[in-house]
């Protein structure tokens, strides 16, 4: 034990080494994150940006010819029309615009063809300066099946206008 006491008396009596402080690379590592965090933390964010609103869409009185350009191309919005209401479609323009399965119905009225399910073409007015279809002919089963169509365009999209004949605007 005599050993161990000689011992440390000698390494007290030894000059002091010197003293490095904080400065040690841990410190420093140690620092640089306590800095990063910190700016992380207390950083400006920029303002929240709101979304573009689509354009207003004025309610309006279309004719079987002014209603025939919203057909989906250029550009335009896609409209339709069912018993005398001319509905946006746009959203659904995988299948009311160009390429889709009902793209006859866009830009026209499509009351007698939803009515009878059938896209072909004699469902559509030819004369489009002529009277509305009056869907006289059509059935129970056929009025029933386009009240379906009406109700489920009423709750997906938006009613843009009316539809009248050219003799009505």
């Amino acid at each position: 034990m005599e050993y161990v006491n000689q011992r440390v008396a000698q390494e007290a009596a030894k000059a002091p080494t010197v003293y490095v402080g904080l400065a040690t690379p841990l410190n420093a590592i140690l620092l640089v994150i306590t800095l990063y965090t910190t700016y992380l933390l207390y950083k400006p964010t920029p303002p929240a940006s709101l979304p573009r609103e689509p354009p207003a869409i004025v309610f309006r009185t279309f004719t079987p010819r002014t209603l025939l350009p919203y057909n989906g191309l250029n550009g335009m919005p896609v409209y339709l029309a069912v018993r005398g209401r001319v509905f946006d479609v746009t959203s659904g323009r995988n299948f009311y615009g160009p390429g889709g399965p009902y793209e006859n119905f866009a830009g026209r009225d499509a009351s007698r063809g939803l009515a009878c399910q059938s896209f072909d073409e004699e469902m559509l007015t030819k004369d489009l300066d002529g009277p509305l279809d009056k869907l006289d002919g059509l059935g129970h089963e056929e009025m029933d099946n386009l009240q379906g169509w009406e109700e489920r365009f009423e709750s997906k999209y938006l009613v843009v206008g009316r539809l009248v004949a050219q003799a009505d605007a």
